[in-house]
């Protein structure tokens, strides 16, 4: 009966643990390649009552490690993290995050759902108020 057998160097083995590795991480890096997108939100006219935050966020699909940067005057205005109350009713609940730099950049958190809004109550409920949620 004839007997067979493989030889496999030594020296090959480090190589195919090399590419092994390399492909396990080329592989992550493609999976993973989307990078943080900055979405300045009201494109050209900024933080302002004069389009509906919602119509502007609609049909955007924002991702965990997304920044929202909100640009409008820190005199008149502020931007504001507030529950799905306080977005609902205009009215900050009590420990609401406000901003008031009037450069504000907030990076969005995976699964949470994010309701912005402002203090000036007619602005609020004329549409300076957005709900979003950041998927992964």
């Amino acid at each position: 009966m004839a007997r067979s057998s493989v030889h496999v160097s030594y020296a090959t083995v480090p190589m195919v643990i090399v590419m092994t590795v390399l492909c396990l991480f080329l592989a992550n890096n493609v999976t993973h390649a989307r990078m943080p997108v900055t979405y300045y939100v009201g494109g050209v006219y900024g933080w302002d009552p004069i389009i509906p935050m919602d119509t502007w966020a609609r049909g955007k699909i924002f991702y965990a490690g997304d920044i929202l940067e909100f640009k409008y005057d820190y005199l008149t205005s502020n931007v504001m993290v507030v529950n799905r109350t306080g977005y609902e009713t205009c009215i900050a609940n009590e420990g609401a995050k406000e901003y008031t730099s009037g450069d504000a950049r907030i990076s969005l958190p995976y699964g949470l759902s994010y309701y912005i809004g402002t203090y000036d109550a007619s602005d609020c409920s004329a549409g300076l108020k957005m709900a979003i949620r950041a998927i992964s």
